[in-house]
């Protein structure tokens, strides 16, 4: 856990007053949207982020924030690992101790019930969801309500090894083929690397949707009832596991890998393919993290399945504590942290504070389509924005956790050797029941 606090002094408010800095300071409270004549200056705002190189980023430009509005900030990061524990004893302790949360939009709906509702202050300060790709857009809301900002969000990409591959895979067929011939020609390495473990977090549904969705199926019926076990649903899933049970171009350990495992395993040379989140492009050839070299890795979009191309993105959002009692004062800072103009700051400007940071990821789509932004980051937010086009978010019901670990034990079990219709027909039966259990459905 890290702190940083940020402390603006009444002497530093007065001379801004007297400054003719004061017109850069009006001209930046217009562009951010932000009140005039300080309001809440005095006020400490409590942040509970996770750990990225990113969230460092805007944490080191934030004593801007606090210039222009004499508010204070402290900043705790936490390891993505315990987050969600974290997110969860914030909800049952019910007692602001932080004004401001950052958790993964899978867990919004389980928390909605304190997280502060925006769409009024949104209309009223000219804001709209629009600035997001759909996905992303979709990720921070709950029953048609705005929860937060999808300040970090990513959408999927396949990285492989330039060196050992001409041509990026365009279809999961070609990632078959392009791995039968990676066994024949270099037999140490890996074809690719995949993750099929029930590691508590879901993750071995995270490229299965792919698959599904590309089917025409869906993890839901218009009746809130299980989907997934449908002929065209269990035939993806088929697929999506075979390539480890039939076809062999996994890493053997993909049975064992959680998408941590995998990344590594691409970054020590071991597998040659990788479909994954974008925010890892720069571990893959940080020499601190990787055996490999810039040049050795490249990424193209997610493969087609079935000449479909349907993709999953996750988001992070930042919300605030209905439990607060400084919720103005921190949507005051919930509207600079995400303006357009920091999201493209914070992927283009290398060092901040004097302090390195590295960080590809953005999520306006003005940001995704800018000049500067993708040549600064290697054109990876432009292969980013087409593989948003057509993209689509975990469930967003409360009892999606319930539900979800019952997939993904069932996919894990079929990727081990079982019975993949039998397992997926057992898990729609059982996600039913929960479902049910809660009134979800009939």
């Amino acid at each position: 856990m890290r702190k940083r606090t940020f402390l603006s002094t009444l002497a530093l408010g007065a001379m801004m007053a007297l400054s003719p800095v004061m017109s850069a300071a009006d001209g930046h409270l217009e562009k951010y949207n932000l009140l005039p004549g300080k309001p809440f200056e005095g006020t400490k705002l409590n942040i509970l982020s996770v750990v990225t190189p990113q969230f460092d980023g805007l944490m080191l430009r934030d004593q801007e924030f606090t210039d222009l509005t004499g508010i204070e900030t402290e900043w705790t990061f936490i390891p993505f690992g315990s987050l969600q524990e974290k997110i969860n004893a914030e909800g049952i302790a019910a007692n602001g101790a932080f004004d401001v949360v950052n958790y993964l939009d899978s867990w919004g709906p389980p928390n909605a019930h304190w997280l502060k509702r925006i769409d009024e202050l949104m209309a009223r300060d000219g804001i709209s969801m629009d600035r997001y790709p759909a996905a992303f857009a979709r990720s921070a809301q709950y029953e048609g309500e705005t929860l937060g900002f999808p300040l970090r969000a990513h959408p999927q990409l396949m990285f492989y090894r330039a060196d050992l591959i001409d041509e990026p895979p365009a279809t999961w067929e070609d990632v078959i083929r392009i791995g039968k011939e990676l066994k024949e020609s270099n037999p140490d390495i890996a074809p690719l690397a995949l993750y099929y473990n029930n590691d508590g977090n879901r993750q071995n549904l995270f490229i299965w949707l792919n698959f599904l969705w590309a089917a025409g199926a869906d993890i839901f019926n218009d009746d809130g009832t299980a989907a997934w076990a449908t002929p065209e649903g269990i035939q993806a899933t088929k697929d999506y596991i075979e390539l480890h049970t039939v076809h062999g171009v996994t890493n053997p350990n993909s049975l064992a890998f959680v998408e941590q495992d995998a990344r590594q395993s691409f970054m020590q040379g071991n597998s040659a393919m990788i479909p994954v989140w974008w925010w890892a492009y720069s571990g893959f050839y940080n020499p601190d993290s990787s055996t490999l070299k810039k040049e050795q890795v490249a990424f193209t979009g997610m493969p087609a399945y079935n000449g479909v191309t349907k993709t999953y993105a996750i988001s992070m959002p930042f919300s605030i504590s209905e439990y607060s009692d400084n919720k103005d004062a921190a949507w005051e800072f919930l509207k600079w942290l995400s303006n357009p103009e920091m999201d493209k700051a914070n992927a283009t400007v290398r060092e901040v504070g004097g302090k390195t940071i590295i960080n590809n990821v953005v999520t306006h789509i003005s940001s995704l389509q800018d000049p500067e932004v993708n040549a600064a980051n290697d054109g990876i937010q432009s292969a980013a924005w087409d593989s948003l086009k057509e993209s689509d978010i975990m469930p967003q019901i409360p009892e999606w956790p319930e539900v979800g670990d019952i997939l993904s034990a069932a996919i894990a079990e079929a990727a081990a050797g079982g019975d993949v219709e039998e397992l997926m027909t057992a898990a729609a039966d059982r996600a039913n029941r929960v479902l049910r259990r809660a009134g979800r459905i009939d």
